[in-house]
């Protein structure tokens, strides 16, 4: 059938993901650090995720599409809230994002991130945050294994975060990327001491040498019990 859907331009997407949680039928996914309509027959073309779009990446169009299907997408709602796993968009994770900013305020702590998408894989190659940055590359276990992450190291930096081994691919690419089309000051590397997270430290050693760049950088390394190690 013909009918109004939404058209994503993956060449203007920066992946910062304000689309896919404003689709409330759970139509749009990211993958790969972009916006895709994954499912068009959960797509009811009344375009919430339009005005969520920062890049002007989103636009009606009509064509051959199946219909909604109204059922399919309630029961895809049911089994999300139902599972047990904590992953995003459940419950269980519901609740803990909308009580994180009363536990954070009662124990006197605030966020020191200054920019989203904060994952290497999401993030734009270009965007303004870079211009001028102290880059923070960091594991994703660290700020979990050091309990003052935010002030000692998020802190005035634009932080990346990846796992070398959970993540498909390698950084190196994307990173000299970024700090060769960025004005950037300095490069900082958070790693745990575990081998697997030497990946994230020699992605951005070649990083910095196939940026043709030379910039200050050092490399901090967090014990499994929540130590920086000389």
């Amino acid at each position: 059938m013909i009918r109004k859907m939404i058209r994503i331009d993956e060449e203007k997407c920066n992946g910062c993901g304000a689309c896919a949680a404003a689709c409330h039928e759970g139509a749009i996914e990211m993958i790969d650090g972009k916006a895709k309509l994954t499912r068009e027959d959960y797509c009811d073309g009344l375009g919430d995720c339009l005005p969520a779009c920062p890049m002007d990446a989103i636009s009606f169009e009509e064509r051959e599409a199946p219909a909604y299907n109204e059922e399919a997408v309630r029961q895809a709602k049911q089994q999300k809230h139902a599972a047990p796993c904590g992953c995003p968009g459940t419950r269980s994770r519901a609740i803990q994002r909308q009580a994180a900013p009363q536990i954070r305020a009662a124990a006197g702590v605030t966020s020191q991130l200054m920019q989203w998408p904060c994952q290497i894989k999401l993030v734009p190659v270009n965007a303004p945050y870079f211009e001028e940055a102290n880059l923070l590359i960091a594991a994703d276990c660290t700020a979990f294994a050091y309990g003052n992450f935010h002030q000692e190291f998020i802190r005035n930096h634009i932080t990346l975060i990846g796992c070398p081994k959970l993540d498909e691919g390698d950084y190196a690419d994307k990173l000299t990327q970024i700090i060769a089309n960025n004005n950037i000051r300095s490069v900082k590397v958070v790693r745990m001491e575990v081998p697997c997270c030497g990946g994230i430290e020699n992605a951005v050693k070649r990083a910095l040498q196939a940026s043709g760049k030379f910039l200050p950088w050092q490399v901090v390394t967090i014990s499994t019990d929540g130590k920086v190690l000389e």
